[in-house]
């Protein structure tokens, strides 16, 4: 009677979480309440809750227990996910993402092929997501500077929507928020994570998926009714500013090189770092908010060179503890995400899932596929890659432990799940910044869409089932 009740309430919170998350409600306030109701209803059960120091008034001890997340997140992920937050930030007001978008870019209008340039555009887009981690924001600026010379060299309005909609995906890099969350909790460095565990999966299927536009594209452009020129399109959609060409860079030359590495300079570090350690067997541990730091120290430098202005620039590094107030939404999710598997934990659902699976055959299989399915339909209808990745973090240790498969092994295809398919929901963001820019529908974006990321889906859910 117990287990039937304790599964009937766990269902009931999911499910209610699963109906906000469509809503579009707030999704950090209904993880923290379903959280505090489910610790609540765990005392009225008799259950005792894991906190770091009671209160001596159990009643008090749920809200207890998010002191205890925001403390231990606040100075694990979280801090990482602020110190990366910041830099961005900076990059941005000092026109270094900028530049490198452009420097990374300018080559493509050389390419003489329209549809060499498919799976060119979609991996370059993908590259560019280490420097604009929104697929939203990253849209808007191709749409701004990378749309018109597509369009130019003769690739058709829906492929170019395509591309552009489909240019942040799974690129590994540890500067992800989402990666660093992960990594913390498989306890590893998010470096590690990300190069030995994500790489080997994400850089096969992007390949992959790059090679599937290609053809999917080119078939269906087949298919299609003759499409308008870009003079045409210009012509007919003469307003809006995004079919316009952005201003070139302030800062030619070797400046203008620099300013161009700045914003990958941290990646550049880690990957230094990672391939010493191989190469020597030494472990020199350096975290991605130490190369951060570092990486910001190099860039106010580079900025008072530049700028020979030291009192300015100095004022300008606001930017950076601006940019980190701007992520602390993300930092509140991760810890409303824990208060809610707290919750779960505390009526005793994660405890009767793992003694279940323990006795289903062949669940290392199975778990992983289920996941995958169930964050495929939650993006699809919701259109968020990553809300209910966080959300569903805090469950990636337990739920591996009770299938008896390695953590990676369910974190990495829920993960690269919700980031493939979110740009074959008609509800994402990106898709209808992309749609209302071009003047496509949605659904007209999403067929173009959908082809290559559900077969990147599939191959990396297979990739991931034979490799760990």
């Amino acid at each position: 009677m117990n287990a039937i009740l304790i599964s009937v309430i766990g269902i009931i919170a999911v499910a209610f979480l699963v109906y906000m998350l469509l809503k579009k409600n707030d999704i950090k306030m209904t993880l923290l309440t379903l959280g505090l109701v489910l610790m609540y209803i765990a005392l009225l059960l008799g259950n005792k809750l894991t906190v770091s120091a009671t209160t001596g008034i159990k009643w008090l001890d749920p809200f207890q227990a998010i002191v205890d997340q925001f403390s231990t997140t606040l100075v694990g992920p979280g801090f990482v996910i602020l110190i990366l937050g910041g830099y961005s930030a900076y990059m941005s007001h000092i026109g270094a993402n900028q530049m490198t978008v452009h420097a990374l870019t300018k080559p493509i209008a050389k390419v003489k092929s329209v549809y060499v340039l498919i799976p060119v555009v979609f991996l370059l887009g993908n590259l560019l997501s280490l420097v604009v981690p929104s697929a939203s924001n990253l849209a808007i600026i191709l749409l701004a500077t990378l749309y018109p010379v597509l369009r130019t060299a003769g690739m058709s309005r829906l492929s170019a929507a395509a591309i552009i909609g489909t240019s942040a995906t799974i690129i590994p890099t540890p500067l992800g928020s989402d990666n660093v969350a992960v990594a913390a909790q498989l306890h590893m460095s998010v470096t590690d994570y990300v190069f030995r565990y994500h790489a080997i999966i994400s850089i096969p299927t992007l390949i992959a998926i790059a090679a599937v536009h290609y053809f999917w594209q080119k078939h269906l452009d087949k298919r299609a009714e003759s499409d308008m020129s870009y003079a045409e399109e210009l012509d007919r959609y003469s307003s809006g500013d995004s079919k316009q060409q952005a201003e070139a860079p302030a800062y030619k030359g070797f400046t203008g090189v620099l300013y161009s590495i700045l914003p990958l300079l941290p990646i550049i570090l880690l990957l230094v770092v990672f391939f010493v350690n191989i190469a020597t067997g030494k472990t020199y541990n350096i975290s991605v908010q130490l190369v951060s730091l570092i990486s910001f120290a190099v860039a106010v430098i580079v900025e008072m060179v530049t700028k020979h202005q030291l009192q300015s620039v100095l004022k300008e590094t606001s930017a950076f503890f601006k940019g980190m107030g701007d992520v602390m939404s993300v930092v509140a999710l991760l810890v409303s995400a824990s208060v809610f598997v707290q919750g779960l934990t505390s009526i005793g659902i994660i405890q009767m899932i793992q003694t279940s699976m323990q006795h289903v055959g062949g669940s290392g299989v199975i778990l992983p596929l289920i996941m995958v399915v169930f964050t495929a339909i939650i993006v699809l209808l919701s259109g968020s890659g990553t809300a209910l990745i966080f959300a569903m973090i805090p469950l990636i240790v337990p739920l591996s432990k009770a299938a008896g498969i390695e953590p990676q092994a369910l974190a990495i295809p829920m993960q690269l799940a919700g980031n493939l398919l979110r740009a074959v929901s008609p509800v994402a963001a990106v898709v209808l910044i992309v749609a209302g820019t071009t003047k496509l529908e949605p659904l007209q974006i999403v067929k173009r869409t959908s082809v290559p990321m559900v077969f990147g889906t599939v191959m990396m859910l297979v990739l991931s089932l034979l490799v760990f």
